[in-house]
């Protein structure tokens, strides 16, 4: 019998045995190399859910995540012990918005990680084998797993769609706001003005190319004389995370929407963003992203270990959540290795 961590509800995360269950049709077992403790989790362990998604029976979180091949597939050229991604959505494929294009947007998604759906916080996991993503062979665990948020940060910008030399706000310099920054520097965007309330992500925002870095939307809108930016992406988990979006957008401006605000409320007064007359996008997961998201991490153009504060084992999982959940100085991503850091293309 292994062990997991299970989220029972608010502020409820134990390490408890933990019964694999037997494969289904299509299905590839993987021993788990590394998984990340996304926002999404933390937001599970603070409040219980994100919306209808509610945790109502214990559940293994956990959809960041790569493993080691337990078996060879053959039709991949694939072999036991290689490392590979996972991507955790798993679309239906034949509703009207997976016809169109939006695997992220589809309603009937069984999702790795999220309630009622088991994820990766174990030693071992079956995931369909459709989902395999096949990495370099000079990848390792921690870049495996960060691949999946990378492409969410991937999925905003594709929506922001900065222009060339584009001055762009970012408010939030979490693990997805230290992402984005990246990308939209990719992207060409100019200046980056970044706004976070924690000393140490700002000093990661400026590691990372910020152009100016401060502690709020009132920075922003010092600096850009209370004209703001024609291209605001909002990153953080604060219910006015809407508001200063609004708030540090220029007349006419777009403004993306990627955080998940704690409690599920926005508190925004309407005015602001109706005489401003914005062009607002909210970002859900990604799309067919993760080709891109290797190249960036292959080429060195995304430097995704930067943000990485934090390598645990399974059992100092409860305790990471505690800290990121109570903004704990020093931690920007913690990942966790199930089964101890191991290199690819050995085998237990």
């Amino acid at each position: 019998m292994g062990k997991a961590v299970f989220l029972y509800g608010r502020e409820d995360a134990r390490i408890d045995p933990f019964n694999l269950r037997d494969g289904r049709p299509g299905e590839v077992l993987l021993d788990v190399a590394a998984v990340g403790v996304c926002g999404s989790d933390l937001h599970y362990f603070k409040d219980g859910g994100i919306g209808s998604a509610v945790i109502k029976e214990p559940f293994v979180p956990g959809h960041e995540f790569g493993g080691f091949l337990c078996e060879d597939i053959e039709e991949l050229a694939l072999q036991r012990g290689s490392l590979v991604a996972v991507d955790p959505n798993k679309a239906c494929g034949h509703c009207a918005w997976c016809s169109e294009g939006h695997p992220n947007l589809c309603p009937n998604v069984e999702f790795i990680g999220a309630p009622p759906f088991d994820g990766a916080m174990t030693q071992r996991i079956w995931v369909p084998q459709s989902q395999l993503v096949a990495l370099p062979s000079n990848f390792d665990p921690l870049q495996a797993v960060m691949l999946e948020p990378l492409g969410v940060a991937i999925h905003a910008v594709d929506l922001a769609r900065p222009r060339l030399l584009e001055r762009v706000a970012l408010l939030g310099a979490g693990p997805i706001g230290l992402l984005v920054l990246q990308v939209l520097r990719v992207a060409g965007a100019g200046d980056v003005l970044v706004a976070d309330p924690l000393e140490h992500r700002r000093a990661a925002a400026s590691k990372l190319g910020a152009t100016r870095v401060g502690a709020s939307a009132e920075d922003i809108i010092e600096w850009t004389k209370s004209e703001g930016c024609s291209l605001v992406v909002e990153a953080t988990n604060s219910p006015l995370g809407f508001r200063d979006a609004v708030r540090t957008a220029r007349i006419g401006g777009r403004v993306i929407l990627v955080g998940i605000p704690d409690g599920d409320t926005y508190t925004l007064p309407a005015a602001e963003a109706r005489r401003r007359a914005l062009k607002i996008k909210f970002a859900r997961r990604m799309g067919e992203v993760y080709p891109r998201a290797i190249e960036l991490v292959a080429s060195g153009k995304i430097d995704v270990a930067s943000m990485v504060s934090h390598r645990v084992d399974l059992d100092a999982t409860p305790g990471v959540f505690r800290a990121l959940a109570e903004n704990a100085p020093g931690y920007i991503k913690a990942l966790i290795y199930p089964n101890g850091e191991r290199e690819p293309g050995r085998t237990q």
